[in-house]
């Protein structure tokens, strides 16, 4: 065989091999809300679209090495945790006596598998302790100092409360208290007469692995000067987050307690398994009308087996990014429908 026919056979193996791959990808989000070009300056919203890029990225490289759905949402998330930009980890709010309570979810399509923390405050990365709830615990959902007993037991790092403080949250809280108002969520501000400076919220992920596997994951800090130990949607499966094969995986953000009585996570993977309808239907129709109609604002980053993704929300905009095993970066968006680059 001529050198040439060697070539021209090798490369046609190379594009018919990358044809027949197994898809895979991963959609992240970084809050819905207020969010317009003139509240950020250039500079923060470069540092915005910087941090989603490396957590899209961090996913996407657990993908291309054939790991799991899970654990390419685990390692965006705590990307995004880590980061003093998002309402979730190192960035979360405070609550009203001045503290820390931040919730989590996974759930994986395979097997329905799902692990929560509630009302941690000590641990590092609750998206962390949320996955060993679902691998190491016959349980769905460990809240408060049980849940970090059973995250430090598990190894995983613990911090002082005050290590997720930030100043501008802390400014933020100040200005929710010297208002006596208590906003109904993280994301829309606005409504309690606090700063529109920035709208950094709830973060989460969606993957499809190259096994055809799906799931999602939500991480939160909470909403602003909450009271009473409140729980939002975020650690709710089937409200914050849902995943199952059969279907797709949802992960949402934005006014956790219409996302909590729609259960909106759960009711678009239902409406693909039982109605048929397409992703981009489905989740038009829960957060562009069911939702709408009552007032409930935010928005949901969803995958399907195909790998199709969809990035849907009602708000003004929402931090998302994604890529798949077609694209050579990170696509990231903050504003309207349009914007990603």
């Amino acid at each position: 065989m001529r050198l040439l026919d060697f070539l021209v056979l090798l490369l046609g193996w190379t594009i018919m091999s990358t044809a027949t791959a197994a898809p895979f990808a991963i959609i992240i989000h970084g809050g819905a809300g207020t969010i317009t070009r003139d509240k950020l300056t250039e500079n923060k919203a470069r540092e915005i679209r910087q941090t989603l890029a490396r957590a899209v990225n961090a996913g996407y490289q657990v993908l291309e090495q054939g790991g799991r759905a899970e654990d390419a949402v685990t390692a965006a998330i705590v990307v995004m945790e880590d980061s003093p930009l998002f309402n979730a980890g190192k960035g979360a709010v405070f609550t009203a006596d001045g503290r820390h309570e931040l919730d989590a979810s996974l759930m994986r399509g395979q097997d329905l598998q799902a692990g929560a923390v509630a009302a941690v405050r000590h641990t590092r990365n609750p998206i962390l302790a949320a996955q060993a709830v679902m691998e190491h615990s016959p349980h769905v959902m460990l809240a408060g100092d049980g849940a970090d007993q059973f995250a430090r037991e598990q190894g995983l790092e613990q911090v002082e409360n005050s290590w997720f403080d930030t100043p501008y949250r802390k400014a933020q809280w100040q200005k929710a208290r010297q208002t006596a108002s208590q906003s109904l969520s993280e994301e829309l501000l606005d409504d309690a007469g606090l700063h529109k400076d920035d709208k950094f919220g709830t973060v989460g992920a969606v993957a499809l692995d190259q096994h055809g596997h799906l799931a999602a994951g939500t991480s939160t800090g909470g909403m602003t000067n909450k009271h009473y130990g409140r729980v939002g949607d975020s650690p709710i499966i089937g409200a914050g987050t849902y995943a199952d094969d059969r279907s797709c995986a949802v992960s949402a953000t934005g006014h956790g307690e219409f996302f909590i009585r729609y259960t909106v996570a759960h009711d678009i993977c239902a409406r693909v398994r039982y109605r048929k309808e397409s992703l981009e239907q489905a989740a038009e129709q829960v957060i562009m009308q069911a939702l709408k109609a009552v007032h409930g604002e935010g928005g949901i980053i969803a995958l399907d087996k195909q790998g199709k993704l969809v990035a849907v929300f009602n708000t003004a905009g929402m931090y998302r990014g994604w890529r798949t095993s077609q694209q050579a970066a990170a696509v990231t968006g903050i504003y309207e429908a349009g914007d990603e680059r």
